[in-house]
């Protein structure tokens, strides 16, 4: 490429050039805002400053065990403030923060904890079972365990050498941390069953973090000093990027052990929220409370949606009992969010139904995204915006993942032409929003999480009366999606359904397990290929009828 006057003796330097990472926010936000309250726990109260400092004892005790550069620490926590205290706290020293989905069996936590080659890891007491079994199941080395004992669960099983508060206190309040070197490097490691049963690792870069955590402010429109109430998992997408979006935004994180709606309610009368996330499952519980536990919040509350059904309904809901919902659409590959249905001050005038319609879109690219589109996945190129011609989402920039880790092959097909694919199938409505009409063809989304179905229909083989099994999504009222399963037993053989459903919980976390099963001959084309588009629309109808 020839040169031009620009490109001579302009180039990068201290003064003019510093790698983007998230870990900068904290760093911005205690210094200025130090007395500021930034979590809240229970009776627990934390300012910025403290906050900060935690997160520096962190890094610093780490470093004493020589964590360091690319080094993975494994969490299985709540949301609590050492999770919160480990999305800074880890990558301060390099390190890459691995949140472990807290509602796997021991058999999926083994093989993350195994794969991401997991050199210490935090855990909370309530998981101490599923941890300890899958401890036991790791072949090679095993991580050091600290344990985050938590004064607002009553648990105190131990299974590390050292507890938390201990592990901090030997740290050093001043650590001096730097920055990476290369905005590229790992920040984390989120795991997805992806579209088959094997897990994948996700791996994020700082860059990618410190952009989303911004769009998060910018694309939803968030104030300065939000209170953000914690019904979102950590563990998923590191909480949509959250954390980082909160220390950026010096507001308050209202921390939340498990999503219980009363309290939830209570929380946002106590602490006036103003803001939260969460999938669909969330916004309906809200929806169907008792209209009592609502009384007494008279402030904006806003919430972001995002899932996997259709949820026109839900925003409607929300809206009736007065609150204002964005509706959001990304996928693990994504940092979480990376569209918004961003909104128009004429759809107000619309009535409700059409006007929650218009919000239910996966909508546009965040502000930091590069683009999101329906491309023909054969041709790679865009089909019409007519609202009709079915395509593939895809997504392209700096909201996009690094890749899978030690996974080429995946990562190369993901990537393939120059776009992710996301494996969701959609239309683009002349006004260039994306509405997503059918979830990728494997991949079961129940209550906010993916369920591979290839990963349930493994297990149904292993039951040594099925000769052949197929697991498809079937609609749910209150879940958006369950697994169904359609069995074919070998003959001569006598099984229940509830001997197959006894079989899966044996060996699968339970939100995993098929909630309906039913034996059949299973529909197949000529070349013996079960056909699912069959049985998805025999698990539809029988969902319509109840």
């Amino acid at each position: 490429m020839a040169t031009t006057p620009y490109d001579q003796g302009l180039d990068k330097n201290a003064a003019n050039y510093t790698p983007l990472s998230p870990l900068s926010f904290i760093e911005r936000t205690a210094q200025i805002y130090p007395n500021r309250l930034a979590v809240v726990h229970g009776t627990r109260r934390l300012t910025w400053g403290e906050t900060y400092e935690r997160c520096r004892r962190l890094a610093s005790a780490l470093a004493a065990q020589g964590i360091g550069r690319g080094d993975t620490v494994a969490v299985m926590l709540p949301n609590v403030p050492a999770m919160f205290e480990a999305h800074f706290g880890v990558p301060m020293v390099g390190a890459v923060l691995n949140t472990l989905n807290t509602r796997l069996d021991a058999e999926a936590i083994a093989f993350m904890l195994e794969h991401g080659e997991a050199k210490v890891l935090i855990t909370d007491p309530e998981f101490a079972p599923t941890v300890k079994a899958a401890l036991d199941r790791m072949t090679g080395p095993k991580p050091l365990v600290i344990d985050a004992l938590d004064p607002e669960y009553p648990g105190t099983d131990r299974l590390g050498e050292i507890e938390y508060e201990d592990f901090l206190a030997g740290g050093n309040p001043d650590y001096a941390w730097k920055l990476p070197s290369d905005e590229w490097e790992a920040i984390s490691l989120n795991y997805t069953s992806g579209t088959t049963g094997n897990p994948k690792g996700v791996v994020y870069h700082h860059r990618g973090a410190y952009l989303n955590a911004a769009s998060n402010i910018i694309s939803w429109g968030m104030p300065q000093h939000a209170v953000y109430l914690w019904t979102l998992p950590m563990f998923h997408c590191n909480g949509w990027c959250f954390p980082w979006t909160m220390a950026a935004n010096a507001g308050v994180n209202v921390c939340l052990r498990k999503v219980d709606v009363a309290l939830i309610f209570e929380q946002i009368r106590t602490h006036k929220v103003t803001h939260f996330c969460g999938a669909p499952i969330v916004h309906g519980m809200l929806i169907n409370a008792p209209e009592g536990m609502r009384a007494g919040i008279t402030h904006k509350v806003s919430g972001l949606v995002a899932g996997a059904a259709p949820p026109a309904a839900i925003i409607e809901g929300m809206e009736r009992i007065g609150f204002d919902i964005t509706h959001v659409y990304g996928l693990t590959e994504t940092y979480g969010p990376a569209s918004v249905c961003a909104k128009h001050p004429e759809w107000d005038d619309l009535p409700i139904d059409r006007r929650a319609e218009r919000n239910g879109r996966q909508g546009v690219r965040y502000h930091m995204q590069d683009a999101i589109t329906v491309l023909d996945p054969e041709t790679m190129t865009q089909v019409p915006a007519d609202g009709e011609t079915m395509g593939e989402v895809m997504f392209r920039g700096n909201l996009v993942m690094k890749g899978y880790l030690k996974n080429e092959k995946a990562t190369r097909e993901a990537f393939a032409g120059g776009w992710f694919h996301t494996g969701d199938l959609a239309v683009l409505h002349p006004d260039g929003y994306v509405k997503i009409k059918d979830r990728s063809k494997d991949v079961i989304i129940s209550g906010g999480e993916n369920i591979s179905s290839l990963e349930v229909e493994d297990v149904l083989y292993r039951h040594p009366a099925v000769m052949a099994a197929a697991v498809v999504a079937r609609p749910d009222e209150k879940w958006g999606e369950v697994p169904a399963a359609y069995i074919e037993v070998k003959e001569g053989a006598t099984v229940t359904a509830e001997d197959i459903i006894e079989h899966c919980r044996a060996h699968m976390a339970r939100y995993k397990v098929p909630k309906f099963v039913e034996f059949t001959v299973l529909p197949k084309t000529s070349t013996g290929k079960i056909q699912k588009f069959v049985l998805r629309e025999q698990a539809k109808s029988a969902s319509a009828i109840g």
